[in-house]
């Protein structure tokens, strides 16, 4: 009978959870269940009651059906979410509490977070109305409760399809991979009108899904909540602090309270992290994306340029092609092609279209198709932009396009070198490559007027051992083939000149 009258007691909690009745000191229930039920390893490793810290605290008091969490790292706020989902999933019948993480690793850790949760409940309650019928590395069932409480990696595409989640926790966002924002998507198509969401992450550069969740929060209906480093108390370094406070920190000192520990603190986290420190460790919800990621291309150009750009005159096939500037008599063009990958579910292909004289971008085409399809498509963009140039990457799939090009397509004006059909992008060419376009939109940013191309521009960084790429969870498939159609328009310009030279036609 103990546990029929326990589970009843358990589902009276979950209906009042954020009451506060007498006797609590004006706490809510949900406030006395979390260290009263609830335990956590704490700074030092020990087995302690789960007591929330400032960050906890004040994300509770403002905790709506939708939220977004932008914070410094290591602030609890995961720790916190799994708590707050575990109550709910214990006290209230038929819930599926979900927390999806960016990695593996990740996943493996919120999960022993939760488990350690289960294990430390009271012996009775363990054995009774919160007996489990599952336990694995990624699942637990609570079988009285018809309750559930599951983990995931943002990594599986098909996380959270056919369930309906009560509790949907997606963890370091900015850090997804794939096609975050079709994943997101996915996940959020589960959770019914009065389900609870938690977007959270620390900030991964000036754009992307989590970027673009943030700057949309007041349309979406998302609560914003900003953590910086500051709150987290261990976040400091005793001592006097050598020489005088900079500008910058006697406004922080000025404005938010900072100390000398916190002071010292902060130059030895800029010492060691260098320009990635506003990233891990953010001081404010503008600076943070616009300071990490080493974006390559230059931030306040692109800015400027995506509040500027003129709006497509054309858009076909559901927005996938967009046009600009159509084909001019007497214009010559180039076409850059990144073919990516292949179906619905690979990596997206883009075609860029520039006129060949200015470096002019006239027209996108962007969306997930087959090598077949792609060939297709370019065959018909580069006809209709007066036969075209068009500049195909060879690498991996470029190689499968290039063929449908010359036999279904039997298009002739395709770019070579060496003999060999198509633009190779390798250690030697890529650096160059991504150069020159960062010189022309540097020089000209008037010439691109893609909101997606300016947007992947401001999520192309340049990681520790120099190499170049989309941050993770973004892409770069615009990026690159624009990178394309610029890199092979200055080569055929250096060829014209060099034709000049020596007094010959070029071919």
């Amino acid at each position: 009978m103990s546990a029929e009258v326990d589970l009843k007691v358990l589902t009276a909690l979950g209906r009042r959870l954020d009451d506060r009745p007498e006797g609590c000191k004006g706490a809510t229930i949900r406030e006395v269940l979390m260290p009263g039920l609830l335990k956590i390893r704490d700074k030092q490793g020990r087995l302690a009651p789960f007591v929330l810290n400032r960050a906890q605290r004040e994300f509770q008091s403002r905790c709506g059906h939708k939220n977004i969490v932008l914070k410094a790292r290591q602030l609890g706020l995961t720790t916190y979410v799994a708590g707050r989902f575990f109550l709910q999933t214990i006290t209230r019948p038929g819930t599926l509490s979900v927390q999806v993480a960016h990695d593996q690793r990740s996943a493996e850790e919120i999960f022993r977070i939760v488990h350690r949760f289960l294990e430390n409940l009271p012996e009775r309650l363990r054995k009774g109305a919160l007996v489990t019928s599952r336990e694995n590395a990624r699942q637990i069932v609570f079988p009285r409760l018809d309750s559930g409480y599951r983990v995931e990696t943002a990594a599986d595409p098909n996380a959270g399809r056919g369930l309906t989640i009560r509790n949907l926790h997606c963890s370091e966002v900015a850090r997804w991979p794939r096609d975050a924002a079709g994943t997101l998507a996915s996940l959020r198509a589960a959770v019914p009108t009065d389900g609870e969401v938690v977007l959270e992450s620390t900030p991964n550069g000036a754009g992307g899904c989590f970027y673009d969740e943030w700057q949309r929060a007041e349309v979406t209906g998302h609560v914003r909540h900003f953590f910086p480093w500051w709150w987290e108390p261990v976040y400091r370094r005793e001592g006097v602090v050598a020489g005088e406070l900079t500008e910058e920190e006697r406004d922080l000192v000025k404005r938010y309270g900072l100390d000398s520990g916190q002071i010292a603190f902060r130059r030895e986290m800029r010492a060691n992290f260098g320009t990635r420190a506003a990233e891990e460790f953010a001081e404010d919800a503008h600076s943070c994306f616009r300071a990490s990621g080493e974006c390559v291309f230059d931030m306040a150009m692109i800015e400027a340029r995506l509040a500027s750009r003129p709006e497509a005159v054309e858009h076909r096939e559901n927005g996938r092609l967009q046009v600009w500037w159509p084909p001019q008599t007497g214009r010559e063009y180039v076409i850059g092609v990144d073919p990516a990958g292949g179906g619905a579910d690979g990596d997206f292909a883009c075609a860029q279209v520039i006129e060949r004289s200015t470096g002019l971008q006239c027209a996108e085409w962007h969306g997930h198709c087959t090598p077949t399809e792609l060939a297709r498509r370019s065959a018909e963009l580069a006809r209709e932009y007066n036969g075209a140039l068009l500049a195909v990457e060879r690498n991996n799939h470029g190689h499968a396009v290039l063929a449908q090009l010359a036999t279904s397509e039997a298009y002739e004006n395709v770019y070579r070198t060496g003999g060999q059909a198509g633009w190779l992008t390798s250690a030697a060419t890529r650096p160059r490559m991504i150069e020159n376009f960062a010189a022309v939109l540097r020089a000209a940013p008037q010439l691109f007027s893609s909101i997606r191309l300016l947007k992947e521009c401001r999520t192309f960084v340049r990681h520790a051992d120099g190499s170049t790429a989309a941050a993770s969870g973004a892409h770069d498939d615009t990026v690159m083939a624009m990178a394309v159609a610029l890199a092979v328009r200055a080569e055929c310009a250096g060829r014209v000149a060099k034709a000049e030279t020596v007094g010959v036609g070029v071919l």
